[in-house]
């Protein structure tokens, strides 16, 4: 739940709408998985689910939050790690989707989908937020920087037997507009900088502070690229 940040920070969205497409297609599939899905909030946003509507996710928190909210629309939820092999039968779905995995599985992805299935995925690209993870941690190493990029992908994809049928990319611009969304976001999203707690980094979080305080919004930059993949039938 990313309420808080309302007036305090913003983050421009994709121009694909991938919940609105998302859900397009899920009214014409008959059976669908939602791989990683968090808290359930994107599929559930969805107006009209398959006959039959399966989730994943690995975090035991969200486990219990998708339950809740999906489970009254007749999803069923299952608690799978997110680098485990997927638990299902192969060909067992027509539509495969996913809103940023920390991981996607391009070959158990291809094994799950039914011949002429879609794969339908936002993803995080390289380097994403990295104006604020930089600014913590220092300049990243350039394997670092490229990792989750959508040509690195695309060709796992294209080596699990996937047909690439569009791929797009974007970066959006993101403001913070004091130092408290600042210390939220990074208490949020604990994997921007691993070790952070505002007693070790309370010397840079003056320091951004005061050029906020004098600059204005401390501007950065979320990479987002758009999978949607077909299984030759």
């Amino acid at each position: 739940d990313f309420s808080w940040f309302e007036g305090r920070a913003t983050e421009a969205r994709p121009s694909w709408r991938y919940a609105a497409a998302m859900a397009r297609r899920l009214a014409r599939a008959q059976a669908s998985l939602d791989i990683q899905t968090g808290g359930g909030e994107v599929l559930a946003s969805a107006a009209t689910l398959p006959p039959l509507a399966v989730a994943t996710e690995g975090w035991p928190a969200n486990v219990a939050k998708a339950t809740a909210l999906l489970h009254p629309r007749g999803v069923a939820v299952v608690a799978s790690p997110e680098d485990a092999p997927l638990p299902f039968a192969d060909g067992a779905f027509d539509l495969v989707t996913s809103r940023h995995p920390v991981r996607a599985r391009f070959d158990e992805i291809a094994r799950v989908l039914r011949p002429g299935g879609t794969y339908f995925a936002q993803h995080v690209g390289p380097a994403s937020v990295f104006e604020v993870v930089e600014y913590f941690l220092g300049p990243q190493p350039a394997e670092v920087r490229n990792g989750r990029h959508p040509d690195l992908e695309r060709a796992e994809a294209e080596k699990a037997g996937l047909e690439v049928v569009d791929l797009r990319a974007e970066r959006l611009r993101m403001e913070f507009f004091d130092i408290g969304a600042v210390v939220h976001f990074l208490r949020k999203v604990v994997w921007m900088v691993p070790d952070f707690s505002v007693e070790k980094y309370r010397p840079i979080l003056r320091e951004l502070h005061d050029r906020i305080e004098a600059d204005g919004p401390f501007v950065a930059h979320s990479a987002r690229h758009l999978f949607e993949l077909r299984k030759p039938v």
